[in-house]
Order: structure tokens, then C-alpha cells, then sequence
């Protein structure tokens, strides 16, 4: 029988790969469920993304190989998922694997009843591992079906009881404190960062950490931000010729990484490493603020104003292919006398730090020659662009692009570097009016084209951080609105009775169990992002209906908070900033006077502070509304708590109003 090409059509990238497997793949949906009844055979699902390296090997190892074709068009309905476009079939299935083998990662392999109940999980399995558990389920599907049957109920009704809701538990000051305390026992005093390998950038925590020490001036927590911010960035898992960040390192020393790049470290990591500028002057933390900007916008940005969700692993196959050196490709490039000083610099030794007697360029120390350095960097990028590239999974996720419009928009303001605004104010553009389908957001575009799947709780409440941001950046009313809208959808559609938010909306599509995770992963969950949000808005707006709904989200998280605060960093930051806020800031005026006001206002390190500008009563700006200019003077109202002192023209009377004991 022909096998039918299904993938085709398909927005992503990740599915696009396997379009042309011997393998007979199906998208996730209910005509893939229907034909495994109306053939009587299990389900298997195999769900990874773009820029995963295993999911790579086993592509080419199994998803390629006629032999494990044969066996699995013979006796399965095969689906294929990205994860990226369909976190809650990612979200509920990883549960299981989770649960099931103590890990989890992706490719993600499970077996499934035709109900969608699973009976088997893992993650990459060998060609020969592979083909042994598809014979042992077609034999047991066969003989021993009700077991299976019976096993799948049960998996599914133990994920369903742990999902049950906490206790809400408020994140107030001893609370926040004692997190910072059990994040410093697990700090990693040596080479920065929490735990040991493998290592990813604590983005979320990082946040917590700045605005904990904005809050009390307690070193402790500004030193391990500082501590791990700077072994980032001179580690392998830095780009050091082109910016960027890759996924996370291998080691606890940041300096062999998993090569691929996401936008999603690399906005956030943007912010942070933009807060860490604002509250110390690091010349480090500056440059990378610069580098990784560019990279997103040379690297990630698309031509219709977004940006991609990720740069692969691998290139021709061979994980780190572009990124590695040994000291003779650095000769052939610069010349024997630079090529040695550039091995020196950047760490490259015979023996190698990678594979094959390579190295990933790392940077110890500035070389005392910052132009010659320069030079020699650009020769070697130039010189790396010749050399094969990995490929780009370029579909637009909403809630990445949120997140990077909310560190463009912050890095444009506070650098005065328009270029950055203006990308951030693209890609907003583009997603309010190609993401949004009759009111609703949708997950995922590729080209231009929206996919089918819908938004998720991560996709509202990032969008709208980064809409905020903007906002505060630009003063363009349209983006408060805008986000005012998306918020009240996701009020309306994922609030969950504890005061979170469940992951999915209550019309979307029914799985086994509807996913209501209250951590912080690799970017902030949905809760608390919309939590974030929820609360600027508020500050934003005065609205004390968005205000305690910000707190009930937090409060949702509190127990998970308070003791696992690797897993909660976003929770603990928006606690942080509800702690400290609302710190208002309303500037009137267009003239350098205001300019100067606003500056300061960014400079501010108070988590809690929110800024608005424009003239006096701008329409659609509530923090605007009756604040005149006095005596026609641009000038800065400041409010704590919606109580307001009077409005003031000079920079020092501001400065002395925002570093007061209350701010």
C-alpha cells in the first residue's frame, strides 16, 4: 500500500522533517484516533521538536528505516507531535513518561490505547530497542489486550489524582526569603549556577535573585546572579563571535553545550542580563546585552516581523559542526601569530575540549587589546560563515515572541537603541494581527500562515508581558489595550478554581486529564506568566480585580515556591515585584526634561515600579489622566500603593522620591 503523506501541509518545521519517512505518520487530531479503532490497532506516539538532537538520531535510525517502517505501518497508527506547537499533548504525555521511568526529555515515545491512554513510556530508544518494543506490544495487543486496557486506566488515574490542586499559600517577605536561602544551598559556589551537570541557564531565578536583592540590599543574592551571569557568558555556552546562548551545557563548567540555540533562553536571558547592567554597570553584562539582541534579530528574525523559535544542535548531521575549532583551523583563518593568540584566548588546545580534539571557544578574561580582539573575532565569524549552518526551526511561537518583545523593548529603552524598540514593535504588530483569530490566540504561524493549534495559558501571559513592556517603552496606548484584552480571555477561559490557571482553555480539546502545572520550566508556565502579567497590568491600569487575581495565581504556586525555588523562579520574581509594588511613575512632557525623568525612572532596580509617558491625559493611558504639567513644566508623578506625592520637575527630587525606604 502507498503511504500517504500527511505532514505536508504541516506548520511545523519539526513535522516537516518526517514528511518524507517510509513511516505512515498522522498528525495528532481525531481522524489519527478513528483509524486506529477502525483498524484495531494501539497508537504510537512520538512527539520531539526541530532542534533536538536525539530526536535527529532517532529519525535517522528508526523514522528512515524501512524495516521499522514496515513494523509499524504493519501494526500501529503512528503519530507525530511537536511539542512546541501542542504543549499539552507534550505536557499530559511527559507526566506519564515521568511517572513511568523516573526521567523524561525528548523524543518522547509512548503507546497508546485508540482512548489515548498510555501503556508504555520513554524517551530515545535504539533501532534495536525499538523494534523490540513494537514486537512485545503487537504481541501483547494481540494475546494480551485487557491488560494493556487495564494498565492504561490506571496510569491515567494516578496522573489524574496527582494533579489535584495545592493549597494556595501567599509569597510573602519570609517566604521569599527563605527561597533565596534554599537557592543558596544549592548554588554551585565554584562555577555559578544551581546543581551540577548537566547545567541550564536559571533564567527565571536569576530574575528572582536581582529584584530579592533590589528589595533588601543583601549582597548574597546579587553575587550568585553576578557569579553565574558572568561564567555563562565566558563559558562554551556562549556564542563568543556571534552572541547568543546555547540550550545548556553539558558540564557544570558551562563549556561543552548542547549547541542548539531557542529563543526562549535567549530572551529571557536578554532581560536578565539587561537587569544586571541596570543594577551594577557590568561592562560584561552590557556587551552581552548588545550580542544577543543582535543575534536575535540577525539570527531568529523572520521576514514577517517575528521571530523563529530556535537555531538546531546539529549541522549535516554532526552536533556543534559550525561552532567548533582546534588550533590549526584557527592559523589557517588568522595567520600563525593571531591564529596562536586567538587559540590562548579562547581556551583551543590540541587535546580539545569537545570531540575529535576540538574545542567550543571560551573567554576566561578580555584580552588586553580590545581592538585587535575585535578584529580577530570578526575574522573568525566571518570566516565561520562559510562553513555548513545549522538549520533554523523557523515557526513563531506566541509566547517566545512575547518574551522577546518584552527584552527588546526593555534593552531599546534603557540603551536608547531604536533598532531594538523597532523590532520589538514588528513583532507585536504581527502577532496581534496574524496570532489572534477571532479573539483567540493561536499557538503557532510558519511563513505567514497560523497553525491550527490554539494558544495555551504560557501564550496569553507572555504576549501580554511583552505587550506591557512595550508599552512602557513606546507609550503607544494600543499595546496596553491590547494586552488588557488577552488578559481578560485568559480570565475568562484558564482560570482554574484554586486562583491559578489550568494550561489549556476550557473549550479546547479534551485530553485525558486538563493540564494545570503551577512550575516554571525552561520558560515561565503559564501561571505565572500570567500572574507577571496580571500584576503590571495592574499597576498599569489600577484595576483591583487584575491586581488579586495576580496575587491568587502566586499564591496557587506558594508551597512549590517556598520549597522547590528552581522550579518556581517566574512565581518568586512576580512575588517579588507584587511585594514591592505598585510603584508608579507618570511622566508629562515631550521635552529633555521629561527625557531626563524617564531615564532616571528606567535606571530604577524596584521590581514593583511601572513607567508611563505622554502628555497630560493621554487617551487610553489611565496613570496619564489629570496629571498636568505644573506651570507648564514636564513632570514625574510617583504613587506607592495608589497613593500619590505631589508631582515633581527635577531629577534630583525624583531620584530622592524613587530610593526612599518605601520604594
Amino acid at each position: 500500500m502507498e503511504r500517504v503523506n500527511r505532514l505536508g501541509r504541516a506548520t511545523s518545521p519539526y513535522l516537516l522533517q518526517h514528511q518524507d519517512n517510509p513511516v505512515d505518520w498522522w498528525e495528532w487530531g481525531e481522524q489519527a484516533f478513528a483509524e486506529a479503532r477502525r483498524r484495531d490497532v494501539p497508537i504510537l506516539l512520538s512527539v520531539g521538536y526541530a532542534a533536538c538532537h536525539w530526536c535527529h538520531v532517532m529519525a535517522h535510525e528508526s523514522f528512515e528505516d524501512d524495516q521499522v517502517a514496515a513494523v509499524l505501518n504493519a501494526g500501529f497508527v503512528a503519530i507525530k507531535v511537536d511539542r512546541e506547537e501542542r504543549p499539552d499533548v507534550d505536557a499530559i504525555y511527559m507526566s506519564a513518561t515521568t511517572a513511568l521511568t523516573g526521567h523524561g526529555g525528548w523524543p518522547m515515545t509512548c503507546v497508546l490505547t485508540s482512548s489515548g491512554e498510555p501503556f508504555f513510556a520513554g524517551t530515545y530508544l535504539p533501532k534495536p530497542n525499538f523494534l523490540q518494543l513494537l514486537g512485545a506490544v503487537t504481541e501483547a495487543w494481540s494475546e494480551r489486550r485487557e491488560e494493556l486496557l487495564q494498565a492504561g486506566s490506571r496510569i491515567v488515574g494516578a496522573l489524574q489524582s496527582v494533579t489535584a490542586p495545592r493549597s494556595p499559600a501567599p509569597l510573602a517577605a519570609p517566604e521569599l526569603d527563605q527561597a533565596e536561602f534554599v537557592l543558596a544551598r544549592e548554588f554551585d559556589s565554584q562555577h555559578g549556577g544551581l546543581g551540577s551537570a548537566p547545567k541550564f541557564p536559571p533564567s527565571m531565578v536569576l530574575e528572582f535573585l536581582l529584584r530579592q536583592h533590589a528589595r533588601t540590599g543583601e549582597q548574597r543574592p546579587l553575587d550568585m546572579v553576578t557569579q553565574t551571569c558572568d561564567a555563562m557568558a565566558r563559558g562554551g555556552i556562549y556564542d563568543q563571535l556571534a552572541g547568543g546562548f546555547a540550550r545548556y551545557s553539558v558540564d557544570a563548567e558551562w563549556v561543552v553545550p548542547h549547541f542548539e540555540k531557542m529563543l526562549y533562553d535567549n530572551a529571557q536571558l536578554l532581560r536578565v542580563y539587561l537587569h544586571l547592567y541596570r543594577a551594577t554597570g557590568s561592562a560584561l553584562a552590557l556587551r552581552v546585552v548588545g550580542e544577543t539582541a543582535d543575534f536575535l534579530l540577525a539570527d531568529l528574525g523572520t521576514t514577517e516581523g517575528g521571530f523563529a523559535s530556535a537555531l538546531d544542535a546539529d549541522t549535516d548531521g554532526v552536533e556543534g559542526l559550525t561552532y567548533v575549532w582546534n588550533p590549526a583551523e584557527l592559523v589557517a583563518v588568522l595567520g600563525a601569530v593571531d591564529g596562536v593568540e586567538a587559540a590562548a584566548w579562547f581556551g583551543v588546545t590540541d587535546r580539545g575540549t569537545f570531540e575529535h580534539g576540538r574545542s567550543t571557544l571560551q573567554l576566561p578574561s578580555d584580552p588586553g587589546d580590545p581592538d585587535r580582539f575585535a578584529t580577530i573575532r570578526r575574522r573568525l565569524a566571518l570566516a565561520r560563515e562559510d562553513r555548513p549552518q545549522p538549520a533554523r526551526d523557523d515557526k513563531v511561537v506566541t509566547a517566545w515572541n512575547g518574551l522577546a518583545i518584552a527584552g527588546l523593548a526593555e534593552a531599546g529603552a534603557l540603551l536608547k537603541t531604536s533598532r531594538y524598540l523597532h523590532a520589538a514593535q514588528a513583532a507585536a504588530d504581527f502577532l496581534l494581527r496574524e496570532h489572534v483569530v477571532d479573539g483567540r490566540l493561536r499557538r503557532s504561524s510558519r511563513a505567514g500562515i497560523v497553525g491550527a493549534a490554539a494558544g495555551v495559558a504560557e501564550d496569553y501571559g507572555d504576549l501580554a508581558e511583552g505587550l506591557l513592556s512595550l508599552h512602557q517603552a513606546d507609550g503607544t496606548a494600543r499595546w496596553l489595550r491590547s494586552a488588557g484584552e488577552l488578559l481578560d480571555v485568559a480570565l475568562r477561559h484558564f482560570a482554574h478554581d484554586n486562583g491559578g490557571f489550568f494550561d489549556t482553555a476550557d473549550d479546547a480539546e479534551t485530553l485525558f486529564t486538563r493540564p494545570a502545572d503551577p512550575s516554571d520550566n525552561a520558560a515561565p508556565g503559564g501561571q505565572s506568566a500570567l500572574a507577571g502579567a496580571l500584576l503590571t497590568y495592574s499597576a498599569l491600569t489600577g484595576s483591583l480585580r487584575h491586581r488579586q487575581a495576580a496575587d491568587a495565581a502566586v499564591a496557587a504556586a506558594g508551597e512549590l515556591a517556598v520549597n522547590q525555588p528552581r522550579f518556581a523562579g517566574w512565581t518568586l520574581a512576580v512575588a517579588e515585584a507584587s511585594l514591592a509594588g505598585p510603584l508608579q511613575v507618570a511622566v508629562v512632557g515631550g521635552d529633555e526634561g521629561a527625557a531626563g525623568l524617564i531615564g532616571l525612572a528606567r535606571a530604577s532596580t524596584s521590581p514593583g515600579l511601572v513607567l508611563v509617558q505622554g502628555e497630560p491625559d493621554a487617551p487610553g493611558i489611565p496613570l496619564l489622566a489629570d496629571r498636568p504639567r505644573p506651570e507648564g513644566r514636564s513632570a514625574a508623578y510617583v504613587c506607592r500603593g495608589f497613593v500619590c506625592d505631589r508631582p515633581v520637575t527635577t531629577e534630583a527630587e525624583l531620584h530622592a522620591l524613587l530610593n526612599s525606604p518605601m520604594s
